[in-house]
């Protein structure tokens, strides 16, 4: 699998956050409290949704599936005008990022696997730290083999 590098603008996103681990996984908090208040949002720029995780810097040097993160439920918009009652905003800095377009299970960790110790340590292209994003679509299906979703890593050169 062969990832887009591409160089992203600026996005404005608003939505809700929670701190989490992989070995204390909210997920399913996080978007059940998301979903049922997204059209409260005004102005999406798309009907995507953005997962979005804010990893502290070095958080990949070691493997800790305690060690905390932030994750993002959100939505890209045009402006932060209208912000509605207990969501928040973020602005995502523009880079470099390889974008994996990917069908199956988000359940299925062999992707990041793939990304991490395969495709990464040969490519011509390093860790950047910077936030990390899904861009789940309309093709996007919960933990479904048939989902389809992209995978937006951020890059820089080595």
């Amino acid at each position: 699998m062969t990832p887009r590098i591409v160089q992203a603008s600026e996005k404005k996103l608003i939505g809700k956050r929670l701190k989490m681990s992989l070995a204390h996984n909210k997920t399913g908090e996080l978007w059940k409290s998301f979903v049922p208040r997204r059209s409260e949002i005004r102005k999406p720029l798309t009907k995507d949704w953005i997962s979005l995780q804010v990893y502290e810097a070095g958080h990949f040097a070691e493997m800790n599936p305690t060690r905390e993160f932030e994750k993002w439920a959100a939505v890209e918009v045009s402006d932060f005008d209208e912000v509605p009652d207990d969501m928040e905003t973020f602005t995502l800095k523009g880079g470099l990022y390889a974008i994996f377009d990917y069908k199956g299970s988000s359940n299925d960790s062999r992707i990041f696997q793939f990304i991490f110790g395969v495709w990464l340590p040969g490519s011509e292209y390093e860790l950047d730290e910077r936030p990390h994003l899904e861009v789940l679509g309309e093709k996007y299906k919960n933990n479904d083999p048939e989902s389809e979703e992209e995978i937006w890593i951020p890059v820089k050169p080595r």
